[in-house]
């Protein structure tokens, strides 16, 4: 039986973290990641770069913030088709969100995965307009994806979130309690999301605390885990039962320069 390894990392500026992505690339031989925060311009996106390593890949940024690309073994999959780049609907010069379908080589049509990559607004404070847009946003991305599923029911969306789902995905909850990443209202919008038949499948294999994505720079808070799981992989109610595997790839917040995120995964029986 086949399967397959995905993953989602906000790079925080792929100009700074191309080496960084190229060597996990090589180190785990991921069949197909989602990037976040590559703030490039599509002119200077290092495209050549990526697919000499073996991916093929699709990207919509700007200049200095935001930005999105998803990369695709070219052993594993065949060319991305059906791409879909921003919420339609939703009109928005951010570059947000990338979406394609993959085929496995040698795969039946019933073998595709629709893969979504995201980078949700952070929301800067509550009540601000940040924070107004980010609760939009999320309602546009569940009308998006509820659609979506009607056609592809095999579907996987990762992203930065920029939400902690629960307080034990939190470092210290009450320090957290009701800001920005953890508000009732931006759980609510996330609990929206999934009710359209999405899972985070890192609690379909892990319950336990204190496994983050995220650290800030400050305070040398990796080092004392000081951190919050904001990076999520949601699988739809057809492939939830597909999962095998889950993981944090810590080692690449532990390198030189990193990003302040870390890799998530997850491997899904086909």
């Amino acid at each position: 039986m086949s399967q397959y390894t995905f993953a989602s990392w906000n790079v925080n500026s792929l100009r700074v973290r191309l080496p960084q992505l190229l060597s996990w690339l090589e180190k785990t031989g991921v069949d197909a990641v989602v990037l976040q925060e590559t703030k490039l311009i599509d002119e200077q996106f290092p495209a050549a770069e990526i697919e000499a390593a073996g991916y093929d890949v699709v990207f919509c940024g700007q200049k200095t913030y935001n930005g999105v690309a998803l990369l695709s073994k070219k052993a594993t999959f065949e060319a991305p088709t059906d791409v879909v780049l921003n919420l339609p609907g939703f009109p928005d010069e951010q570059k947000r969100l990338v979406t394609a379908t993959l085929m496995p080589k040698g795969g039946k049509k019933a073998d595709a995965i629709r893969f979504i990559g995201g980078y949700i607004p952070n929301g800067n404070e509550l009540g601000s307009w940040k924070y107004l847009y980010k609760l939009d946003w999320f309602e546009a991305l569940a009308r998006f994806i509820e659609e979506e599923l009607k056609t592809y029911p095999r579907l996987l969306m990762g992203g930065d979130f920029n939400l902690a789902p629960e307080d034990r995905d939190v470092w210290d909850a009450e320090r957290w309690r009701q800001k920005v990443l953890t508000s009732t209202p931006e759980r609510n919008a996330f609990a929206r999301l999934c009710a359209v038949g999405l899972s985070d499948s890192y609690r379909l294999k892990e319950s336990a605390g204190s496994h983050f994505s995220w650290w800030d720079y400050r305070n040398a808070a990796f080092d004392r885990n000081m951190g919050l799981r904001i990076d999520l992989l949601l699988v739809s109610d057809a492939l939830k039962e597909k999962v095998s595997a889950v993981g944090i790839d810590s080692e690449p917040r532990s390198w030189n320069q990193p990003s302040d995120h870390t890799p998530v995964t997850v491997t899904i029986k086909n």
